[in-house]
């Protein structure tokens, strides 16, 4: 694990050497709650804390309190991102497109939690851009906050103790000790496959429904022949 923090690939690690166990909590609620943030490294920054702290480099706190910490920061940023969707409403959908917002991200969040209700907010914890978008979806819908909040507590809990686990044991092998750029790269890689097989889902029921709607549409009457007129 030599030069880590040094490595232009590994934002994760670059975040972690410079600003500790406080950087992963404050990447941990921005990406959470707020809107223009779904872009951090959620699942391989906790993979890698896993990793930092089995091999006692930059994290220098026991393996309890940094999941502990994380379940807590996650835990806030959804209470944050649902308190936003039920001030901004539907609104949020009519919002135009820029750099750090796509309508196409939110409307994908709201079919999914309309697929899956409240299990979303934990399945969402273990996808990219749905992690942000779900809690901020579930306050747009008006979700009863004591169900939000139950589901919101075991996804944070389930997500910072699984990754963080798995790199802290992981961490201890020296393979994955030798091979961290490989193994981290993999995770952020592997981590992308779960929206990108949603999306694909999402867009062969819309095209399915938009062909049945066209099944069953009225064919347009014939128009009346105008009759020639006699020499």
């Amino acid at each position: 694990m030599q030069n880590l923090a040094s490595s232009p690939l590994l934002d994760a690690e670059a975040l972690i050497s410079g600003f500790g166990l406080l950087g992963i909590m404050a990447t941990v609620f921005a990406e959470s709650g707020l809107i223009v943030c779904f872009f951090l490294p959620g699942d391989s920054l906790l993979f890698t804390a896993g990793l930092l702290v089995a091999n006692d480099q930059f994290l220098h706190q026991p393996l309890w309190l940094v999941m502990l910490a994380i379940a807590v920061a996650a835990v806030l940023g959804d209470q944050f991102g649902y308190a936003f969707g039920r001030k901004v409403g539907s609104a949020l959908f009519r919002r135009p497109n820029s750099r750090f917002f796509k309508q196409e991200n939110a409307e994908r969040a709201q079919q999914f939690m309309l697929k899956h209700g409240p299990k979303a907010l934990v399945m969402a914890r273990f996808i990219p851009v749905f992690r942000t978008f779900i809690p901020i979806t579930a306050g747009v819908g008006r979700m009863t906050y004591r169900t939000f909040f139950l589901f919101n507590v075991i996804g944070a809990v389930l997500w910072s103790v699984s990754l963080t686990l798995v790199g802290y044991y992981l961490g201890q092998i020296a393979f994955v000790r030798d091979n961290i750029e490989a193994i981290v790269i993999g995770i952020v890689l592997i981590s992308g496959i779960p929206i990108i097989v949603e999306g694909i889902k999402m867009r062969r029921r819309a095209r399915s429904a938009q062909a049945a709607e066209q099944a069953t549409s009225p064919a347009p009457s014939a128009l009346p022949e105008k009759e020639l007129p006699r020499p």
